[in-house]
């Protein structure tokens, strides 16, 4: 697997595993929704999560929880550029991603700063993102889901989980690909279009998506497959959360995305010690 991606002309080395921290520009998220209105809040978070220990800090401003509400281009376009300019200018070594499925806001985003794409529907909903991301050198991280946030639930149907998944990622390879795409990294999608059991399917065989040679980034942070089989919230979910980032890790996971970033940070340092056993 090739160990750097280019972000912005510098190499990331990615042998050991990376943490990436949530920052949701979003009133309805499903955990963190409205609690970074204002720049200073926003400017304080980003800092402890960067002193924490993320390599990458991903930014978005449309809500992808199940049933979420559509929000024009317009809207996103609002809530994201200035914050994107803001912390380009304040953590200029920082590598800021831009979770967007939209080429338009992916083209500002870059252009104001930001040096990665995560597309949570793998091109699916706007073919033009490729384009983007081949303008600017940009990593693009590609995630495996069925429909959009507010269908994606009736959409869990699968012959094969594993497989399906597997051959969904082999198409949108191909379509990076053609398009000159140098860094892909894949995201298995937990939560989207999956059902609890299918999560933890997915979890249990996550080391088959190595066979992709492909960094795998994981969200798994304070997910519902953590809280409902807990019967408790997202507010109470990080101990389940560091549980499965460690599983995660154990069976190949690159970037963990995360809302708690020092947490993650030390389920990489126990499990490389782990491994190196």
């Amino acid at each position: 697997m090739k160990m750097n991606i280019n972000c912005k002309g510098k190499l990331i080395d990615i042998s050991s595993p990376k943490v990436m921290g949530v920052l949701n520009l979003t009133p309805d998220s499903f955990y963190d929704g409205n609690k970074f209105n204002n720049e200073k809040k926003i400017l304080n978070q980003v800092e402890k999560m960067l002193n924490d220990g993320a390599t990458f800090i991903d930014i978005g401003a449309y809500s992808s929880r199940p049933g979420a509400t559509h929000i024009s281009e317009d809207e996103e376009k609002s809530r994201i550029i200035g914050i994107v300019e803001l912390l380009a200018a304040e953590f200029p070594d920082s590598n800021l991603s831009i979770d967007t499925f939209r080429s338009t806001i992916a083209d500002e985003c870059l252009n104001a700063g930001a040096s990665i794409i995560n597309d949570i529907t793998a091109s699916e909903y706007d073919s033009n993102i490729l384009e983007i991301a081949y303008k600017h050198n940009a990593p693009y991280v590609m995630m495996h889901m069925n429909g959009m946030p507010n269908n994606m639930m009736k959409q869990n149907k699968y012959n094969n989980l594993i497989k399906d998944i597997l051959y969904y990622f082999s198409k949108k390879i191909e379509a990076a690909r053609t398009a000159k795409i140098n860094d892909i990294i894949i995201d298995p999608g937990f939560g989207f279009s999956k059902n609890i059991d299918q999560n933890y399917v997915l979890l249990k065989n996550l080391d088959l998506l190595k066979s992709l040679e492909l960094p795998i980034l994981v969200g798994l942070s304070r997910k519902s497959m953590i809280y409902k089989l807990l019967k408790t919230t997202p507010e109470l979910a990080l101990n389940g959360t560091t549980s499965l980032n460690t599983i995660a890790l154990l069976n190949g996971a690159t970037i963990l995305r995360v809302h708690d970033v020092k947490e993650a940070m030390e389920c990489i340092k126990i499990t490389n010690q782990f491994n190196k056993q």
